[in-house]
């Protein structure tokens, strides 16, 4: 993706659709690039998306208003970027009805794609931040649209979002930004690369973290199972046939997935790593 400044205004290029924010405040303008800056674009032609983000005069606070909509109001910089992703994940499901969008991370490993799905506060984003330290490369922590035809992922690189320090030895860089209630890992602060195109999905891992669970384990899930769990997790699964239930049937069908156990990181990574080096193998089926 090719940068450019503006004074104040930011443009992305997010899914082939062009996003611009225009900041009132520096301080602001910087806090946005850091959570965006991966999917940082020129300013070409007209945007799908304009916000406008201010620092509220009489209130603390900020207001964002997205043409077309009614102004909203944060309270402090973590809410901002909270309804700011918030929003632009919903605008984005309505211009790109085309994906199938499912709340999950997605790392690439040998220029293969793998999703860590699970409701939030099941791990996901700190064990992808843990998994990055294992020579592992990015396409999100957060939101995975999958080309279904292709069986595709594409990528949605914002900085890693965490809702509190991560254990050692996975420690955050000096410059992780740091809001009222979240912690931001821009991707230049990233050990990998970031992956700026899709990738072919080769497996999904559903992952329950429990702080109880020192040595992880891992199943093999059923097709129907596997389609059952990510129907739970699809955020725009009625603009797709048969109300979305076709495209989770399809990717159990072809993908294989896993239920994961997760505790200690270093062994979770460890064992994430060994299952997808033993997909890579021949002769090594997985059925349920």
């Amino acid at each position: 993706m090719i940068s450019s400044f503006r004074r104040n205004q930011i443009f992305l290029e997010i899914l082939g659709c062009r996003v611009r924010i225009e900041c009132r405040d520096p301080k602001t303008h910087d806090l946005i690039l850091g959570n965006y800056g991966g999917m940082q674009g020129r300013n070409f032609g007209p945007s799908h998306l304009d916000y406008v983000v201010e620092t509220c005069r009489k209130d603390p606070g900020f207001r964002i208003a997205c043409r077309g909509s009614e102004p909203q109001m944060a309270a402090d910089d973590g809410e901002l970027l909270f309804i700011l992703e918030k929003d632009i994940t919903i605008e984005l499901q309505k211009l790109r009805r085309d994906l199938y969008f499912v709340h999950a991370a997605a790392l690439a490993d040998s220029d293969r794609a793998f999703l860590l799905v699970g409701a939030s506060g099941k791990g996901k984003s700190t064990t992808t931040w843990a998994l990055l330290n294992h020579g592992f490369d990015y396409l999100s922590d957060e939101l995975a649209p999958l080309d279904l035809d292709r069986l595709e992922v594409q990528p949605y690189p914002h900085a890693i979002c965490l809702k509190k320090d991560p254990p050692c030895p996975y420690s955050l860089p000096d410059k992780a930004l740091r809001t009222s209630s979240t912690l931001h890992i821009p991707t230049r602060q990233l050990p990998n690369s970031t992956c700026g195109e899709p990738l072919p999905l080769k497996a999904i891992f559903f992952i329950e973290y429990c702080a109880d669970c020192h040595s992880p384990a891992i199943r093999l899930l059923s097709q129907a199972e596997t389609a059952a769990r990510l129907f739970a997790q699809a955020l725009n699964p009625l603009a797709h046939v048969e109300d979305g239930l076709a495209g989770v049937v399809a990717i159990a069908r072809r993908v294989p997935s896993f239920h994961l156990d997760s505790g200690d990181l270093r062994l979770t990574c460890a064992l994430i790593k060994e299952t997808l080096e033993r997909m890579g193998e021949e002769n090594v089926c997985f059925s349920a």
